[in-house]
């Protein structure tokens, strides 16, 4: 392989070791001997490579300490030239890969896949403590897209993710470690979403529930389906490699209470341990052949054009205490909800039924 080519390789193994969690903030990358000897290439395409990856602030090099991942996407100043030089190397990014066959729709989509990805690493954002929203909770593409344009949503005011998983989200509220939970979390006794939990981790607080979608959730397959998988009967002993969400997630509360009602055992599902953060994830595995089957959003199998077979409909709330529920920025999101927008947005990823977003519940 051409060493010009082979630098851009290396850049893009590490990028994705980055992205996946594979590579956590502050770890130590291989020194540069060790790259070369595993590449089998020269010292320079390695030099390149990580200088490839500093100029993405992905990664910082110190005399001593090696080169190492960043905790953030660093701050700089927003200045023309900055912006110039942002547009220009999206620029050539966008002609290297629509000469490849790709349609503007496909790059649009996988952009923001990645930046959903990127999110799950870095969760800094430089504004003003008084104009954050701290957001912990349940992994969802809509959300994550509010992440970006929240400018647009509430003027003046950003957006800061965690995804933890819906317990996880109620937790950091509890905590005061977030301002707003996305939760999807159904009790199999009363058959509802959200409220139950909500009164077991709030005890005693005054909540609204917003309601931001109902989603359909199911099996991601392989497109076409070639194993012809239409439940989840056929996952038991089945040789076909499932990927499963994290433990404390909606989607895995809602699997283990189906697999339990079927009398199915976890190990009785090859992969029910292999587990995934976000649904974009587990239709990533899927995509890449890494898993036959997973659990997730159409949404997640529609931006991998992958195949899906819905299970279930359910709700998605956003959890907001009280005392945040009156905010400028809580309200603004609520109007931006019931509007247009937010069902232009629902259309263009799929998967979603927003037709009673914004309504607002409370539990008291």
């Amino acid at each position: 392989m051409e060493e010009t080519y082979l630098y851009r390789q290396i850049a893009e193994t590490v990028r994705r070791q980055i992205m996946q969690g594979e590579l956590q903030p502050g770890n130590r990358l291989p020194s540069v001997r060790e790259m070369t000897r595993q590449w089998s290439c020269t010292i320079g395409t390695v030099q390149r490579a990580y200088q490839e990856l500093a100029s993405q602030g992905l990664v910082t090099s110190h005399a001593g300490q090696g080169t190492r991942v960043v905790g953030h996407v660093p701050a700089q100043d927003d200045t023309p030239l900055r912006r110039a030089a942002l547009v220009h190397r999206a620029e050539a990014f966008l002609l290297e890969v629509l000469t490849a066959g790709y349609s503007a729709g496909e790059v649009e989509d996988a952009i923001r896949q990645a930046l959903d990805r990127w999110r799950a690493v870095s969760q800094r954002v430089d504004v003003p403590p008084a104009s954050l929203l701290r957001f912990s909770g349940s992994h969802d593409p809509a959300i994550a897209w509010l992440a970006t344009h929240f400018a647009e949503v509430a003027p003046g005011y950003a957006l800061q993710l965690q995804f933890t998983g819906s317990l996880g989200g109620l937790i950091a509220l509890a905590e005061g470690q977030a301002e707003m939970a996305g939760c999807h979390l159904w009790d199999q006794e009363t058959d509802t979403y959200n409220a139950p939990f909500v009164r077991r981790v709030l005890p005693g607080r005054r909540v609204a529930l917003v309601r931001l979608a109902h989603r359909r959730l199911g099996l991601i397959l392989p497109a076409g389906n070639p194993a012809g998988i239409q439940d989840l009967k056929e996952l038991k002993q089945s040789p076909l490699r499932f990927i499963n969400r994290q433990a404390g997630s909606g989607t895995r509360v809602w699997l283990d209470a189906a697999l339990h009602s079927l009398g199915i055992s976890a190990e009785e599902i090859r992969g029910y341990h292999d587990e995934k953060m976000t649904h974009t994830e587990v239709a990533r595995a899927v995509a890449e052949g890494q898993a036959d089957v997973g659990i997730g959003l159409e949404a997640a199998a529609l931006a991998y054009n992958l195949g899906f077979v819905q299970l279930t409909r359910e709700r998605y709330d956003l959890v907001i205490p009280e005392e945040h529920f009156a905010s400028p920025a809580m309200q603004q999101l609520v109007e931006w909800l019931k509007g247009k927008a937010a069902q232009d947005l629902f259309a263009s990823l799929g998967g979603y039924e927003g037709g009673d977003s914004g309504i607002v519940d409370w539990v008291e």
